[in-house]
């Protein structure tokens, strides 16, 4: 029995007797704001045909997540979900504040030096993501070189002594960051033993701004499927533990199963749980994505790395008041579309994604690749870069890499425009790519250019026809261009009872209008 209770206190997956959590509250739809409406979702294409419609009129009403996870019935409820979320947490993570010690390893040569930038650069952004936490403080940092990044304690015998000393000396620390993408489970049990703190690595220390920030029920998913290398780490170092007490390697009852065993098939168990959650979405969303494809609305996403300025681009582009940028990493975690119209007064739709960052371990993103694949059946690729930021070369170069990963069709990136944001914290700024758009979301400058260029690439990329059509001002025929196509100039002769019609066009909605008024 006392061996249970140690394990009942300190590993995360074993079964206890709890209650299944109240439902997380309801994310509120918008109110009316007499403008173009926006979707709230973790699933950047989920729309209905309704809500499209509704869009097109440039209605007032919302079409949220929750609205249509109801109308479907077949997608987990949100007690299941939220349950799944805060069930196994892993420790440290979720969860109270920390005083944070940074360490970052210089590699000095091999295949893990970063030549795209410096140490600095890279201590800034860890900064950068702890000050990004609520209660979590930097108290202290250092970069130290090494030449064994590989090897379990990262540093040479000199260097760790060093580093264990100034921890030490530390008043207050409660948490080490070891700025490395990912720890492995022996490097961070050393860790913890010799510094006696908690220790995070990139990997988990993303997790819990992800975990703060998440709001809708695939993000949570995500973020919990996510989770799940970390709980294995942290149940080898707990098993290692409890094998130096005697206890580690006894079986649960007649089972055949030691408490190890018994804590992967948890484990395994809970991912597959997750992952048929997560189908049920992609499915769903799969759906969506088709009915918006027969409503013929071309989608835009705008990606770039994080903290880049691409949800103030969105809400200079739409007129969202509602959008409320943050300058913070990761402010954007559950996609959103939002609808605005270019010069033509052609709709279209804004997708804003979450940001990208480097060094983060193929894991994380793939656990997050039902989102991100909704980017692949985008018509137009916006990527956005801080030109302001020093390190705007080398965040561009992770982004590009993300998307090649990502399978990204040559179309889509051979297309891709490419945005330079935050011009005016530059003075006089002068881009060596000829190609780019510079504009200030902020202060709404280069807008109208980057309009006319989006323009100009989704009536290349959807195939859409410009044309003059004569219509019979007596028939339905002039509401009906205004509901299928883009309507962008009318030239009434009152004599004739017609009209000749600027129309943009698709090829498919042109054979509908065929069919029904140049056939009879």
């Amino acid at each position: 029995m006392k061996t249970l209770r140690f394990v009942h206190s300190r590993l995360p997956l074993f079964p206890r007797s709890c209650q299944r959590p109240a439902a997380a509250c309801r994310l509120l739809p918008p109110s009316h704001r007499g403008q173009l409406p926006v979707l709230q979702s973790s699933r950047s294409l989920a729309l209905s045909a309704s809500s499209l419609k509704n869009w097109k009129d440039l209605g007032s009403s919302s079409h949220t997540e929750e609205e249509e996870e109801e109308e479907d019935g077949d997608l987990l409820e949100e007690t299941e979900v939220e349950e799944l979320f805060q069930q196994h947490v892993p420790a440290g993570i979720g969860q109270g504040q920390h005083r944070v010690f940074i360490v970052h390893p210089d590699v000095k040569w091999g295949s893990r030096k970063q030549y795209l930038t410096t140490a600095e650069l890279m201590m800034a952004e860890a900064e950068g993501l702890v000050n990004t936490l609520d209660n979590w403080t930097v108290v202290d940092k250092i970069i130290l070189s090494t030449k064994t990044p590989e090897k379990k304690k990262i540093f040479g015998k000199g260097n760790f002594q060093l580093l264990t000393e100034k921890i030490r000396e530390t008043p207050g620390v409660t948490a080490v960051f070891v700025n490395v993408d990912r720890l492995s489970s022996v490097s961070e049990r050393e860790f913890e033993e010799t510094w006696g703190v908690k220790v995070f690595d990139r990997y988990s220390v993303v997790l819990h701004i992800f975990r703060c920030n998440a709001r809708t029920k695939e993000a949570k998913l995500q973020i919990s499927l996510a989770e799940i290398p970390l709980l294995r780490s942290r149940l080898k170092n707990d098993m290692a533990d409890l094998d130096q007490q005697g206890g580690g390697a006894r079986y649960i009852g007649g089972s055949g199963e030691t408490l190890y065993e018994v804590q992967q098939r948890l484990l395994k168990e809970r991912e597959t749980r997750i992952r048929s959650a997560l189908e049920k979405l992609r499915r769903k969303r799969h759906l969506l994505r088709s009915q918006r494809k027969h409503r013929e609305f071309p989608i835009v996403s705008v990606l770039g790395y994080t903290n880049c300025g691409k949800t103030t681009l969105i809400k200079a582009l739409t007129g969202d008041s509602g959008l409320q940028p943050r300058n913070q990493l990761f402010a954007t975690l559950d996609v959103t579309v939002h609808a605005g119209q270019l010069p033509s007064h052609m709709t279209v739709l804004y997708v804003d994604t979450i940001g990208f960052l480097s060094q983060l371990p193929h894991q994380l993103i793939d656990s997050f690749s039902a989102t991100l694949e909704d980017i692949i059946h985008s018509d137009l690729l916006v990527h956005v870069r801080d030109v302001s930021h020093p390190e705007t070369v080398n965040q561009k170069a992770n982004v590009l890499n993300v998307l090649r990963n990502l399978q990204i069709p040559h179309r889509l990136l051979d297309s891709m425009i490419e945005v330079h944001n935050k011009i005016d914290l530059l003075g006089s700024y002068e881009s060596s790519e000829p190609c780019a758009v510079l504009i200030s979301a902020l202060q709404q400058r280069g807008l109208d250019e980057l309009k006319r260029a989006v323009e100009q690439e989704i009536v290349k990329s959807t195939g859409k026809q410009i044309l003059d059509l004569r219509v019979n001002l007596s028939s339905p025929q002039l509401s009906w261009l205004y509901k299928e196509a883009t309507v962008q100039d009318v030239q009434v002769n009152a004599e004739e009872g017609s009209a000749v019609v600027k129309v943009i066009i698709s090829a498919a909605a042109h054979g509908r209008y065929k069919k029904l008024f140049e056939s009879r």
